[in-house]
């Protein structure tokens, strides 16, 4: 495979991302994939992800061992470091991008993610034929409910990454309505769909948005929202967490909908989840 390579302006640092034949000892940090040096005003990464080896959960994992060494700092350039790291697995960064999507939701059904059980457990509480996704990131979990049939939308704050979803899903042939908007202030019209799912979002919310977020996911569903949090010892900073959650966090949220008369479930499963039902 030809060296490929991507150099990302972070805020205040610089990530060169290149895709190497194997990782060089001289001069680099080694840990499996990846290997990695301090160099002027950045960081110069390299890796060996193919387009048989990319995956959401296997390029987290990888970087993940940069931010505990203090290498990668913050959720700019972690998330600097993760597109280079797809964009420059395959010669064509959209070949990388496919591979991503096409091997990330391979994982994700087969349990080999670890963020497995989280998509399994969502996907068995949405209620109807439509769903929307809010806070999609690469939408994940949207293109699965599309391929298992569903009328999908998903929302995020992130044009690029609405684009990447965009091209991922017609070239994985399923149909995901994309709309650019805030958890907030959604761009859709009152009860469109018949499940909303905010998973792992709220996290990264302060309190008082973490109510109006809540509220807008009611206004846009017509039977059903989902909501997962995991539970951390500390919030992930290179996640672009804000919160560390508990369950009682949940049963604070959940309070003012039960004293609405609305059905209501709390409960734990790889973290937290608040269920919120309009009809039953």
């Amino acid at each position: 495979m030809s060296i490929t390579a991507e150099s990302v302006r972070t805020v205040g640092r610089r990530i060169d991302v290149a895709s190497v034949p194997s990782v060089p000892a001289a001069g680099f940090t080694t840990s499996g994939h990846l290997g990695w040096r301090q160099s002027g005003d950045g960081v110069d990464l390299v890796h060996t992800f193919t387009a048989g080896s990319i995956s959401d959960g296997a390029a987290v994992t990888a970087l993940s061992d940069l931010v505990h060494a203090g290498i990668i700092v913050g959720q700019d350039e972690f998330e600097s470091a993760m597109v280079g790291l797809i964009a420059t697995c395959c010669d064509d960064p959209s070949d990388g991008w496919l591979a991503f999507y096409a091997n990330s939701i391979e994982d994700l059904r087969s349990g080999r993610s670890v963020f497995s059980p989280v998509h399994r457990r969502a996907r068995s509480l949405v209620v109807g034929r439509s769903v929307l996704e809010v806070g999609c990131c690469f939408g994940l979990f949207a293109v699965q409910c599309a391929q298992d049939g569903l009328d999908v939308q998903a929302c995020d704050i992130c044009p690029g990454a609405l684009a990447l979803l965009d091209d991922a899903s017609a070239r994985l042939g399923v149909d995901v309505r994309t709309a650019l908007g805030d958890a907030r202030a959604l761009p859709v019209p009152d009860d469109r769909v018949d499940t909303v799912t905010l998973i792992h979002l709220l996290e990264h919310l302060s309190s008082h948005d973490v109510t109006t977020a809540i509220r807008e996911a009611l206004r846009v569903a017509r039977q059903r929202v989902v909501i997962a949090v995991p539970f951390e010892d500390e919030p992930s900073a290179h996640f672009g967490h804000l919160q560390r959650l508990s369950e009682d966090d949940l049963l604070r949220w959940a309070a003012p909908w039960i004293r609405s008369g609305l059905a209501v479930t709390v409960f734990t499963d790889h973290g937290g989840w608040l269920v919120i039902d309009k009809q039953w």
